[in-house]
Order: C-alpha cells, then structure tokens, then sequence
C-alpha cells in the first residue's frame, strides 16, 4: 500500500519532501507505534518502510507549493483519493499520528512518501 501511495503521489508533488524538512513541528512518530505497524503489516518487496510522518495543512505551505497541491488534487478522481485515503487507514502508525493531531483520513489531500521514508501528508480542514 505503502508503495502505491508513494508512486501515486510523489509524481504529483515533488516538492513535499522539501517542505517537510522546512517544517519546524516535531515529526508525529512515536517509536512505540513502529514495531506494532510493521509487525501487523505485512512487508511488501521494495516498499520503503515508513520512519517519520510529517503533517503539514495546506494553509502553511508556501503560495507556489500550495497552487502545486491544488492542481494535483484537481486532476485526481474520487477512486484515486478513496484508494489514499484506504491506504492510510489500514496503516495504524499513520492514522495514529492523524489522530494525534485530531485529524482523520478525510482531511489528507495529498500524501508523499520519500526514499528515506518521509512520509509527508497534507491536509485540509473541511469547510
């Protein structure tokens, strides 16, 4: 699943990692959730294995990234953020760190994953 975020989604927003590491918010990864997601999900060959999940809402990020998520989002369909949105439920360590912030799948508008395991979601809060 992890995978298919990351393929999905990387494409569309390239410049997600660089706004995350521009954050100044603590990452959400509390080490004690890790062995519980890894061990209750199974591994998939090739998968980069999630190390830190960074949340970032929309309205923090720079007008141009901004524009770049708006635009990605546009061009997605209702299957495709269904199918993210699944994806992020079944990881508890994802939705954990959701939870954490008072969020839920539905706010994630976008999500990328880097090589390093970077997770990076933006989220929007309904209007």
């Amino acid at each position: 699943m992890r995978k298919m975020i990351a393929l999905a989604l990387c494409a569309a927003f390239p410049l997600a990692t660089s706004v995350a590491y521009a954050q100044t918010a603590a990452p959400q990864a509390p080490s004690a959730e890790q062995p519980a997601a890894k061990s209750g999900t199974p591994a998939q060959p090739g998968a980069t294995p999630i190390t830190t999940i960074n949340i970032v809402d929309i309205s923090e990020l720079p007008e141009a990234t901004k524009n770049q998520v708006n635009e990605a989002v546009a061009k997605r369909s209702d299957a495709d953020m269904q199918k993210l949105r699944t994806s992020i439920d079944k990881s508890p360590q994802v939705s954990a760190a959701l939870k954490d912030k008072g969020l839920t799948s539905a706010a994630v508008v976008i999500a990328s994953l880097d090589s390093k395991g970077l997770l990076t979601l933006v989220t929007k809060k309904p209007s």
